[in-house]
């Protein structure tokens, strides 16, 4: 896949971040499940030459205690041009699913690893963590929307925040859209989580239940409107520390030393407390 970059001028990035904070979410957003080598160097060849300011690629990860000690399930890729989420089946494909080759030769693994190529993500840490223990890929081009929204502030910079608050304060949904989100994210929450009873097994079963579909495709849907409302916030300055907090964590993912859970976790960069 080409590298291309597709020229905006401020205007037009200013105009498609406008056009991505009005982003609506509903019960029947376009997806497709990507299970076949087939299905998947179609998809590949379906992001030549997406646009790159702003970013057109939103990822996130779901597996059985996602980290090096876990597995990974499902990855999904918003492509916002096209507004269509992608949930290519780990599971089944495993390490095809990174060499796999679409008509220009380039892999899903040289998109991630690809430093051209902006990848949003919400907290990169452990999906970063999982993606290199089990596949050996070094992500690049990064950008780290949890924390973009730890950027905004004007101060209280000690804690990053959740998605799921972020999108409560910062999604600008209306009652009926809030109620929708709320109601799927419990639906999951229910399937998955052991302390509700529930256990990461599912995102292996296949066929996919629809709550745990709808929930997988669900978050990755808020990511575009949250990064444009950030964005729009951010310094100069403070693209630039998000630029080197995010490769940062990436770095440390890939470390020994790397512990993918504990209170750690929820600690912005402590050299962004005085800023």
């Amino acid at each position: 896949m080409a590298a291309a970059i597709t020229s905006k001028s401020n205007s037009d990035i200013l105009q498609i971040s406008d056009d991505l904070c009005t982003l609506k979410i509903s019960n029947a957003e376009p997806y497709s499940f990507v299970d076949t080598t087939a299905g998947l160097s179609g998809l590949l060849d379906s992001l030549q030459k997406l646009p790159t300011a702003p970013p057109s690629l939103f990822i996130d990860l779901e597996g059985e205690n996602l980290s090096r000690h876990g597995t990974i399930s499902i990855l999904q890729i918003y492509v916002a041009p096209s507004k269509r989420t992608y949930l290519i089946d780990i599971h089944t494909l495993g390490k095809t699913a990174f060499s796999t080759a679409g008509a220009s030769g380039w892999t899903l693994q040289q998109m991630l690893e690809s430093a051209d190529i902006p990848k949003v993500f919400f907290d990169v840490r452990n999906d970063s963590d999982a993606l290199y223990k089990h596949f050996r890929i070094r992500l690049a081009g990064i950008q780290d929307l949890q924390l973009m929204e730890v950027a905004t502030r004007p101060s209280r910079r000690k804690h990053v925040n959740g998605l799921a608050r972020c999108i409560e304060r910062d999604g600008s949904l209306s009652p009926a859209e809030s109620k929708r989100w709320k109601d799927c994210k419990e639906k999951g929450v229910r399937l998955f989580a052991p302390e509700h009873g529930g256990s990461y097994a599912v995102f292996n079963q296949r066929p996919l239940s629809k709550e745990i579909l709808q929930y997988c495709i669900q978050d990755v849907h808020f990511m575009p409107p949250l990064w444009a409302y950030y964005n729009r916030k951010m310094t100069p300055q403070w693209r630039r520390r998000v630029e080197i907090a995010s490769n940062e964590r990436v770095r440390l993912s890939q470390s020994p030393a790397y512990v993918s859970h504990g209170q750690h976790k929820a600690l912005a960069p402590g050299d962004w407390l005085h800023l």
